[in-house]
């Protein structure tokens, strides 16, 4: 049986921005619901793999977590500044047309490098799994990220009616480019406060 905080700290944690639903939005407005869901099925994928990860060696990667924290938030924000870069120089998706949404498996792999994903999955990890079992965590913890995922790629869908003009998905894109960029510079100065 789950803790009832359980509920909410995944609900929490898996609606509120970060990178994951600033990039499901942006493909949701660029892109569409259609093409945006291999990407949010590849972020439920991420995040459960980091999740059993997290509960399998939970004692070692505590440990191991506290040495890497600075160069995993340096490779995830460098990453971060790069699509922020994209996003901020991409146009209407007809105006360029290799432009495509992350792919799954992109977006599974993302998860490696996402600060927000690795805390999420360790502290449920930690908090759940030793009195409810690491299936039922990870099952639970899918069960309730993928709506809050999906309300974001959902969201972009919607505002893309909205954005139809390349100017208005130009403002937009820079809008959610300069939001990565921000993002990126609080989980900097988060890593940096702990050294």
């Amino acid at each position: 049986m789950l803790d009832p905080s359980f509920f909410s700290y995944v609900t929490v944690m898996s609606i509120t921005p970060g990178p994951n639903n600033l990039l499901l939005a942006t493909s949701g407005v660029n892109f569409g619901l259609r093409r945006t869901l291999p990407m949010v099925f590849g972020i439920l994928l991420g995040c459960a793999v980091q999740t059993v990860l997290a509960g399998v060696a939970l004692e070692v990667l505590l440990h191991w977590m506290s040495s890497i924290r600075l160069p995993l938030t340096l490779a995830g924000c460098s990453y971060l500044l790069w699509l922020s870069w994209k996003l901020w120089r991409a146009g209407a998706p007809q105006e360029n047309a290799e432009a495509r949404p992350m792919t799954l498996l992109g977006s599974a792999c993302f998860q490696a490098i996402n600060p927000k994903a690795w805390l999420m999955a360790s502290n449920v990890a930690l908090l759940y799994s030793a009195s409810s079992g690491l299936f039922t965590v990870m099952i639970g913890f899918m069960l309730l990220n993928l709506p809050c995922i999906l309300v974001w790629a959902v969201m972009g869908d919607r505002l893309r009616v909205h954005l139809q003009s390349a100017a208005k998905r130009r403002l937009f894109n820079g809008v959610m480019a300069l939001s990565l960029v921000a993002t990126t510079g609080w989980m900097l100065s988060d890593a940096l406060a702990l050294l």
